[in-house]
Order: C-alpha cells, then sequence, then structure tokens
C-alpha cells in the first residue's frame, strides 16, 4: 500500500517512503501551503527517522526555503517553535505504529493542517514545485527546552512530593519529560527505557504493557505512571496501582482544571463528558485531530479539544496553578500528564477518577486486516439490521440507536456503545466500546474481539 494521508499526517512502510516520495510531498507541502519564514524538522527516535529528516531537509532547501533542523524532539514542542517562530514543520514520526513503518506530520505556521491542506498537498504531488536558489540551513537545539520552559511556568511546584515512575520505553522526549517533573518538583524513577523501538499506542496499550505497568507500581511505590506514545504528542498516566487512565478521562480532568467552557472531542470519546453540566458546550466529530481543530476554530472563548488517545489541544489562554497558560493548537501530551498530576496531588489519581461520571471506555485494534475489507464489513452492517443483530449477539447486546459519523457507533439498549472504525493510515479495524463499569467495557471488548477475529479469519491476533 503507498504512502498516504490518514488522521495523523502522511503514513506508509518505510520502504515504500522512498526519496522520490517523500520529495514529491514537501514540494507539494511548500507549493500549496504557508509556511511562513522556512521550515523547522524534527524527528522521533525511529531508525528510519533520521534519514527521512536529510530527505526532507534537502528537497525543502532544493525550493528555496530555509529549514532549522531541530533533531530528536516531541512534536507539540517542535509544534510550539514553529509557530513561535512563524515558520511551518515537518515532524517525522509514525507515532504509535510499528517500526517498519513511518511518517510525516504538516505544519503551518498556524498549527496542523487541515483536511483542506492535505487535499491541496495531494492535488499538487508530482507537479514542478517552486524553482529557487537553495534555501539556507541551521540548528535549534533549544526546542525542547523552550516547550519545557511553558510549563514550568504555568506549573511551578505543583507535584512537589509526589513520587512518580516515568515509562520512559523509545519516545522522544523521555529525557525532557524526566528533567520536566523533576524541576516541577517530583521524585522521578525511570523505567523501561529501550534502545529498540517500542510502538505504544495509548488508545490500545498491549496486555503485555499494561501487566508490566501494574507489575512496576507493586515493585516501586509511586503515585503514579506516566509516559507518551512516540512523538510525544498522546499521553498514558496510571494510578498508584498502575491502572490506565482513559485518555478521555484526562481529557474531561484536564478541561476542568484549566476553567474549560467548551469541549470539541469525537465519537469515540466517553460519554461522561456530556454529564452534570461541567462545560458549558460539548460538540462531536470525526476522530482525528484535523476535525477537532476545524471544530475549534468555529468555537469561541475558552475552547479545548481532545481526544481518546488524550491528545489535548488548548485553544486559549489559560491558566495553570503557578501562571499563565498559552493557548497550543495542536495534540499535546504532556499538559494532560501534568494536569492531571496536579489535580491528584494530595487526593490520588484513583480519587480523582472516580469522581468522574461512571462511564468507561476500551479499545483494541485487529492488525492485517485490509483498509477495504473493513470498509466493506461496516458498509455491510449499515445496510442491514439482521447483520448488525447477528454481530451484537456475541456481546448479548441489542441495538438502540445508530451513528454513522466516522465509522459504525452502536448505542445498546443497555447504554453500552460499540464503535467499529477502519484506520486511516494502516491495515487495521478498531474497536472501541463504552459501558457503565470497567468489567463491562473490558467483557464487551473482549466479546467483540472474538468474533471479530473469526469474521477476519484471524485466529487469536490483536495489538
Amino acid at each position: 500500500m503507498a504512502p498516504k494521508f490518514g488522521t495523523s499526517g502522511l503514513r506508509g512502510l518505510v520502504k515504500e517512503l522512498t526519496g522520490d516520495c517523500v520529495g514529491d510531498h514537501i514540494r507539494a507541502f511548500v507549493a500549496s501551503c504557508d509556511i511562513g519564514s522556512g521550515l523547522f524538522v524534527g524527528h522521533d527516535l525511529r531508525d528510519s527517522s533520521l534519514s527521512l529528516a536529510e530527505i526532507v531537509k534537502n528537497a525543502a532547501r532544493g525550493q528555496g526555503v530555509d529549514v532549522v533542523m531541530c533533531g530528536t524532539v516531541p512534536t507539540p514542542a517542535l509544534a510550539l517553535a514553529a509557530m513561535r517562530a512563524g515558520a511551518g514543520a515537518v515532524m517525522i514520526t509514525g507515532s504509535h505504529i510499528p517500526a517498519d513503518r513511518n511518517g510525516l506530520k504538516f505544519y503551518t505556521p498556524g498549527g496542523e493542517i487541515t483536511k483542506a491542506d492535505e487535499k491541496a498537498i495531494v492535488a499538487a504531488v508530482g507537479g514542478s514545485g517552486r524553482s529557487s536558489a537553495q534555501g539556507a540551513v541551521s540548528r535549534n537545539d533549544m526546542v525542547g527546552n523552550a516547550y519545557a520552559d511553558r510549563y514550568i511556568s504555568a506549573f511551578g511546584p505543583a507535584l512537589g512530593g509526589m513520587r512518580i515512575g516515568i515509562y520512559a520505553h523509545s519516545a522522544v522526549g523521555r529525557d525532557l519529560m524526566c528533567d520536566l517533573l523533576r524541576v516541577l518538583g517530583a521524585d522521578v524513577i525511570e523505567l523501561g527505557r529501550s534502545d529498540h523501538f517500542v510502538p505504544v499506542d495509548t488508545e490500545a496499550v498491549s496486555a503485555d504493557i499494561r501487566t508490566q505497568l501494574r507489575v512496576w507500581a507493586a515493585e516501586n511505590p509511586v503515585d503514579a505512571i506516566i509516559s507518551t506514545d512516540a512523538d510525544g504528542d498522546r499521553p498514558l498516566l496510571t494510578d498508584a496501582e498502575g491502572e490506565i487512565v482513559p485518555g478521555d478521562i484526562l481529557g474531561q480532568i484536564t478541561g476542568e482544571m484549566i476553567g474549560a467552557k467548551t469541549v470539541i472531542t469525537p465519537v469515540s470519546s466517553n460519554t461522561g463528558v456530556e454529564v452534570g453540566g461541567r462545560f458549558a458546550d460539548v460538540a462531536r466529530t470525526r476522530i482525528g485531530s484535523p476535525y477537532v481543530i476545524a471544530a475549534m476554530e468555529d468555537a469561541t472563548g475558552a475552547v479545548v479539544g481532545y481526544e481518546a488517545n488524550g491528545g489535548f489541544l488548548l485553544g486559549f489562554d489559560a491558566m495553570g496553578p503557578a501562571g499563565a497558560l498559552p493557548a497550543l493548537m495542536t495534540r499535546d501530551a504532556a499538559l494532560p500528564i501534568l494536569g492531571c498530576l496536579s489535580a491528584a496531588r494530595g487526593v490520588g489519581v484513583a480519587n480523582l477518577v472516580a469522581r468522574q461520571p461512571a462511564r468507561f471506555t476500551a479499545a483494541d485494534r485487529l492488525q492485517g486486516v485490509d483498509t477495504t475489507r473493513s470498509h466493506d464489513f461496516i458498509a455491510a452492517l449499515c445496510k442491514s439490521a439482521t447483520k448488525r443483530a447477528d454481530f451484537l449477539i456475541c456481546m448479548d447486546g441489542a441495538e438502540a440507536s445508530l451513528d454513522d459519523l466516522d465509522g459504525l457507533r452502536i448505542t445498546l439498549v443497555d447504554q453500552r456503545i460499540v464503535h467499529l472504525r477502519p484506520s486511516g493510515n494502516a491495515p487495521e479495524l478498531r474497536l472501541y466500546v463504552e459501558a457503565g463499569s470497567k468489567q463491562a467495557a473490558s467483557e464487551t471488548l473482549a466479546s467483540g474481539l472474538t468474533a471479530l477475529r473469526e469474521i477476519f479469519g484471524l485466529g487469536g491476533q490483536s495489538s
């Protein structure tokens, strides 16, 4: 499958992200989108990312664009630096997908590209680009520090007295996050650093990683364990027992902590955000940060956005516990981590989560499912009530209502929710569930995955 745009930029197999392919997309980006004063380039820790960064640099310079090489930095840190400089940016990362894949995330001086920008880039691929002299190249090694300073100013000593474990794995911001937590007053224990790439999907954390987190929590008394995905725009946070807090719960807590009035979130986030009137307005979108950003731009006032993977977008100038926290219109992992930890200080993460409405989500994915097969399967379910009923038998459920905004989301008569959606950039089929208890969510997910494996002939394969 050739590289293509999904919900988080251009993605594809490393062997297909050739010099010609990447160069064509960079020339198309430069030709069709505003890049302001130049292009900032960063990358994650995948083996393939450094060489792809060089291709991006050379292609941009060949179009007369001045390039600032920023090295290994979290995606939101790169975006923040570029926006402050009035420049565009390209982050080389495949986020949570396996090491045999990689990708490019594109930014204009205003933030993440829109779906309209994506269409313009795709339409311009193969064009002649612009002819000019070679652009200049420079280096900026302070991007991570500037990103950390933003949170130091806003949170001060907010984590004083807390003991935090950090699952380092191969996350590009692991050292930066360790240093930041310490400056904010926490005692930090590093766990699980890896020299090889580990694909951590914060929305569908593998059973092995979940077990390891519980073991670490038992062996190392902590208030919480934190981590991110590979490029630092999706958070992972556990309580003191090593139990993961779902990303949409992190979003709810963080939004309330900073005084948000309007919340924009995809249909995959749990429905507890609408309970209790904590927010004046809640709007739902399709899955993917470009859709969340588009809806945020149409809103006014104290607006935030977040996804079920925990990535958080701040759309207004807020206040942290110690000072100002300027808006940052790109998906970020640090804010929900720090926001929830500071709110849990003296209370405990588990108690903080227990105060949220009793709606629990769980999600996983089946890998190796061709996108066409996924779409055909979901289309058949949409057309046939009988086929939906047959599928729901495995979960002991009966249909109450449907939502086809993004994939197929079925609300059951007992208020459980079952949501099927093909991945936008990999041969995967996602299953999201919601229920009134953690056990019911877990059991519904397991039953649904078992049925899907049988339908697609995958045996025991999952994430």
